[in-house]
């Protein structure tokens, strides 16, 4: 957590004090971080009731959106089509995944507590995001660190994207053994009501 944390802390920090136009990096830290630091309470927070880290995460799951939107307009509207060399389409992974944080502090609010299952999949899903967002950037963003025999490989888009598939995996796993236990409870209430 440490690490993780401290990379996404100073990327996102030193990020608009860079020469060059750094705004998409700039975001993509601001979120990582945020998914760090949500995923990392939801994990530890074992009462799972909703607080002060709810609001706070939902102005800032908030301010990414609105900044993804605003980003893809500019990009749509400049001459070159881009923001700080990425194209309009890079900000519409900050907008939906800004608009998912967003949903799910919203529904923690509302809510007030989420149960285990809910909590672990709401752990696993950031941290497997903000991986994703790191991966991605390192695997398909810094190519060049690489030898050139890697470099637009499918390897390293394959490296990039696994976050994700090892996250759908894991919340599948989670929904189907809640699923699979509360069967067997139903089932064994049932036989012990006959």
């Amino acid at each position: 957590f440490f690490a993780m944390f401290m990379a996404y802390a100073i990327g996102a920090g030193v990020a608009p004090f860079l020469e060059t136009g750094q705004r998409p990096n700039f975001v993509a830290g601001i979120m990582a971080l945020y998914l760090l630091v949500s995923g990392t309470v939801a994990a530890r927070r074992r009462d799972a009731k909703a607080g002060a880290w709810e609001v706070i995460g939902l102005i800032v799951t908030l301010s990414i959106t609105v900044a993804g939107v605003m980003l893809m307009r500019m990009g749509a509207a400049s001459t070159s089509g881009t923001v700080d060399g990425s194209p309009p389409q890079a900000f519409f992974l900050f907008t939906i995944a800004g608009t998912f944080a967003a949903a799910g502090e919203l529904n923690f609010l509302v809510r007030r507590q989420l149960s285990n299952v809910a909590r672990i999949a709401r752990h696993l899903w950031r941290m497997c995001f903000s991986l994703f967002i790191a991966s991605g950037s390192f695997f398909l963003g810094q190519q060049q660190v690489f030898p050139k025999t890697l470099q637009d490989s499918v390897l390293l888009l394959v490296l990039a994207l696994a976050p994700l598939p090892v996250m759908l995996f894991w919340l599948g796993k989670i929904r189907f053994d809640a699923w699979r236990r509360r069967t067997k409870a139903a089932e064994t209430s049932m036989t012990l009501g006959n």
